[in-house]
């Protein structure tokens, strides 16, 4: 299955290198059997094994720990109160240990507020680069608003001549409209302002007053014309003065700010010049640029209206027009369908030919002006927005309050129109292009936008460093194969490989040197074209002089390692052991016996189907038109395994989880939050699916006391036979005293969590071992109960395979706990909280409920993402064998995966790409495993061909 046993170029590690190592002895942490490991520093280390073998014991529950605990000592004795109830990792010693950083697979935030430039801190840099280098524009003429510094009137007066004399004014402040102008006057004499200029002659305040003029006793706010200035000063021009500039410089500012933002420099003998340090234009004040004013996670930079989510409680447009191939003419805006909502429709349709609105166009071929029109109406004709607000005021009929919770939904909001920004923040441009624009561009175009800048000589200093900075962390992530993510794309819908990647994007910007990564399996989500692209970041990351060990499944990347760490032979207790050590190129030796070596040498490997299921009925989704999809049709044969395919955002997830998901949610009439995306129809034999099942993976539970053996229904029969116990019956326990989920046996301090959680307020939470029960969950007169001599708190520490030995007589148990160990969960404990399971171990978590159904007469379409995570080839055998146990029990598995084992054993392949983002979108190819491998413009077939030769 393998590549030819040919020995890689890389550098071997030194024996200066071994030397100067990490040293592990002793280490017992789950089911590490006392091991001993020596670690090269500075090298590119990879620990491979099959799933349960202790790769993370090793890793993550040693070493980390151990770094971690070593860094936190070092912290206040506030913090270290706590850490000292904190367990040590159960090793010997650790020699040589550097600062740790742990990159895990988990989603990192569920903050609605959280995005990819949020996460990577580029746009934190971008948003300096705007308050800095962005010009402000006026909404009303296009022009851009300035104001005049103190600099620009000195350097206007220095353009005259020697000897040119100059007077400076400012207009008399009509601010208070109330006040006299006698009592202005006067008030101005205290300031030491001692003359006026008024109706265009110099005159002394104090002969002002004594004059008793008829103005005087005016209000400010009725003198029309306005006529009286302020003298602030009066010089002459001596350019190369330097103390006759800083007179002028004092001028300029006190007359800048006496008059707040005005002056009038009087040249003698030409024209006057009005100065303005006021930030407005066209009558317009204008906010001045500033990193707040384009942060939406402050109020001052947020949209008012949505408060920076980008979306609001309002009308769906999704709803509102559910068939975007309809033009308007053809009824496409759901909600003036009908006689008595039909005069809305007329009305545009009476009256479009004022204003060429394309009456005729399909909604989705309407530009974003031509949509917002329709929208907002305009002097012809209401639109709908004006629509739902007339429903609004009259919310005291029936049928208009049916009617608005018809197409109330979640929307984009309609002041910032999802660009959660306020609308001054919009004003700034540079190049023409806000901050909002930049933030929707995918990390490729983005890169090749802010490297073609044309900034003036001025702007290129300050900017200089920023785009350094944001120049390099897009590159990162455009060479860890993110190319196709945009800066404002939600944390939340990342997946875990997506999460980690960029969190080792913005690792690499921080340029760390002499620390130990540890990488939960980065390569998760990455189809093989962009492996090669990884392993040079991870490499740049060694190059920096650190040592980064990565747990892989990945050929390629184990191939590229510079010293490999085999952990086994097998999973859970048939763990725990080094079973290989050394550089890369010693797998190929027969002497080395380990599951990993055997498939990476091509003794052993996932052989090819002797045949592919065909099937006459299938589901067809028409005109997918969602995102970068290009108005694609694919075919879904049913009965059988089919995999969709293709690079990292080619379109894969819009197509099956976006669009084919919630269409047969929407057929089977199953409520579902997520309305579908843009496509004409499903086709096929869509009725006879009954169910369909989206295994993704997402936690089994949302309490830290779920696990396993509750989530498949085992753990009721345990209870009961616990329950069945002679000293339970004596003491009057029901199965519900053996529950952590109820108050009656569990322990009252933790409430059955076994720990409990201090909240250490600047750093993450410590949990600690609950005092009370000691980490056992529950009571001791509960504990006290056994069976065949082992209480409740033991039989929750029986990994599955142990458990299946251990109650080998009770049926109902075993039938519960044998399919979790048929998908290689045999090594996970009954009572592991659902919190520390991975995401792909989540998902076969879920695959082995559905196995323990008995479901007759049912079709039931299951939908795997990215099954294949964590998973070693072998065991990649057995989640094969589970999923063609579905298909012959009748049922449908579609698979999302890049993995080249699981696609050569689909029945059928739908390949999308060639690219990703706005490269892919288009369909590559479907049909056969054996068919795609002849597709010369398919990079999965490039790197399926050599697998089906083999």
């Amino acid at each position: 299955m393998s590549k030819k046993a040919t020995t890689p170029t890389l550098d071997k590690p030194s024996e200066q290198n071994l030397k100067e190592a990490i040293r592990i002895k002793g280490a017992r942490a789950n089911n590490l059997k006392n091991v001993s490991l020596d670690i090269p520093k500075n090298q590119l280390v990879v620990v491979t094994g099959v799933s349960g073998s202790g790769k993370s014991s090793i890793t993550m529950d040693t070493l980390y720990a151990e770094g971690q605990r070593r860094y936190v000592e070092s912290l206040s004795s506030y913090a270290r109160q706590f850490l000292m109830r904190m367990k040590k990792p159960d090793v010997d010693y650790i020699k040589g240990i550097c600062p740790a950083i742990a990159i895990e697979q988990k989603v990192s935030t569920s903050n609605a507020r959280s995005t990819v430039g949020t996460l990577t801190e580029i746009y934190d840099y971008l948003r300096i680069l705007y308050a800095r280098v962005g010009r402000t524009y006026s909404p009303v003429s296009g022009a851009e608003v300035r104001k005049h510094e103190v600099s620009d009137v000195v350097d206007y007066i220095n353009r005259f001549e020697e000897g040119t004399k100059v007077q400076l004014f400012i207009p008399l402040p009509y601010k208070y409209k109330d006040r006299l102008v006698k009592q202005e006057v006067e008030l101005l004499l205290q300031k030491g302002y001692t003359r006026l200029q008024v109706e265009g002659d110099l005159q002394y305040a104090e002969d002002l007053l004594e004059s008793g003029a008829a103005y005087l006793d005016k209000k400010l706010g009725d003198i029309k014309d306005k006529g009286i200035r302020i003298l602030i000063d009066r010089f002459v021009v001596k350019q190369e003065d330097e103390e006759n500039n800083k007179r002028i410089a004092d001028s300029v500012q006190t007359a800048f700010y006496e008059s707040e933002g005005e002056c009038i420099v009087d040249i003698m003998g030409r024209e006057e010049q009005d100065f303005n340090n006021r930030f407005e234009l066209d009558g317009v004040s204008f906010l001045e640029p500033t990193p707040q004013l384009f942060n939406f996670n402050n109020p001052y930079g947020a949209c008012p209206t949505c408060e920076g989510f980008s979306k609001v409680m309002g009308i769906d447009e999704g709803k509102v027009v559910p068939d975007q191939t309809k033009s308007v003419y053809e009824q496409a805006i759901a909600c003036w369908r009908g006689e008595k909502y039909g005069r809305w429709l007329d009305q545009l349709l009476e009256t479009a030919h004022h204003f060429d609105f394309p009456v005729h166009t399909p909604y989705q071929d309407l530009t974003k002006a031509e949509r917002r029109l329709l929208w907002k109406g305009n002097q012809y004709f209401d639109g709908i927005n004006d629509f739902f607000a007339e429903l609004e005021q009259k919310m005291y009929k029936i049928q208009n309050r049916v009617m608005m919770a018809r197409y109330r939904g979640r929307a984009t909001c309609p002041t910032c129109e999802g660009g959660r920004l306020r609308e001054e923040a919009t004003y700034v441009k540079i190049q023409d292009r806000p901050i909002t624009d930049l933030v929707e561009m995918p990390v490729d175009e983005l890169l090749d936008h802010l490297r073609s800048l044309e900034l003036s000589e001025h702007d290129q200093k300050i900017a200089k460093r920023l785009l350094l900075e944001i120049n390099n962390r897009l590159q990162f992530m455009s060479d860890v194969g993110l190319s196709y993510l945009t800066l404002g794309r939600l944390s939340a819908t990342l997946s875990g490989g997506e999460t980690q990647r960029i969190n080792l994007t913005r690792t690499l910007g921080s340029n760390l040197t002499s620390s130990m990564y540890i990488l939960d399996e980065p390569s998760v989500g990455l189809h093989p074209r962009d492996t090669n692209r990884l392993v040079r970041v991870l490499r740049s990351l060694r190059d920096l002089g650190n040592t980064v060990i990565v747990v892989e499944h990945e050929e390629d990347i184990i191939e590229s390692a510079d010293y490999l760490i085999d952990i086994g032979p097998a999973a859970g207790i048939h763990g725990g052991e080094v079973v290989f050590a050394g550089p890369y190129e010693g797998i190929y030796s027969e002497a080395t016996e380990s599951l990993t070596t055997k498939y990476m040498s091509g003794r052993m490997s996932i052989p090819v189907p002797a045949h592919r299921r065909k099937s006459a009925n299938y589901i067809e989704v028409q005109g997918a038109r969602q995102h970068n999809l290009k108005n694609i049709t694919a075919r879904f044969p049913l009965n059988t395994l089919t995999v969709v395919t293709g690079v990292s955002g080619s379109g894969k997830t819009t197509l099956v989880k976006q669009i084919l998901y919630p269409a047969l949610k929407k057929h089977l009439g199953e409520s579902y939050s997520q309305a579908p995306g843009q496509f004409d129809q499903l086709a096929g034999s869509v009725d006879t699916i009954t169910q369909v099942e989206m295994v993704s993976q997402s936690p089994i539970g949302k309490s830290s006391r779920s696990n396993p053996v509750t989530y498949v229904k085992a753990y009721d029969g345990i209870r009961k036979l616990m329950a069945d116990q002679q000293l339970s019956k004596i003491r009057g326990f029901k199965p519900k005293h053996f529950s952590f989920n109820v108050d009656a046996g569990r322990c009252d301090t933790c409430k059955g969590e076994g720990e409990q959680v201090v909240e250490m307020q600047f750093l993450a939470d410590v949990r600690l071992e609950c005092e009370a029960c000691g980490g056992k969950r529950f009571k001791q007169e509960v504990l006290d109960v056994q069976y065949k001599g082992k209480s409740i708190y033991d039989i929750l520490e029986l990994s599955v395979e142990e458990a299946l030995e251990f109650f080998e007589e009770e049926k109902d148990v075993v039938s519960k706990l044998q399919p979790l160990y048929d998908v290689g969960l045999g090594y996970v404990h009954l009572g592991q909280s659902s919190s520390t399971l991975s995401g792909g171990e989540a998902q076969r978590v879920k695959l082995a409920s559905f196995l323990t159904r008995e479901r007759a007469n049912e079709h039931i379409l299951f939908i795997f993402d990215e099954p294949t995570t964590g998973l070693h080839f072998h065991d990649i055998r057995k989640l094969l064998d589970a999923m063609n146990a579905l298909v012959e029990n009748g049922h449908t598995v579609m698979v999302v995966e890049h993995n080249m084992e699981v696609i050569k054993n689909a029945d059928w392949v739908v390949d999308l790409g060639p690219g990703g983002g706005k490269e892919g979108g288009d369909l590559v190819f479907q049909g056969t495993p054996e068919e795609l491998a002849e597709v010369e413009a398919s990079y999965t077939g490039q790197f399926l061909k050599p697998k089906l030769e083999v």
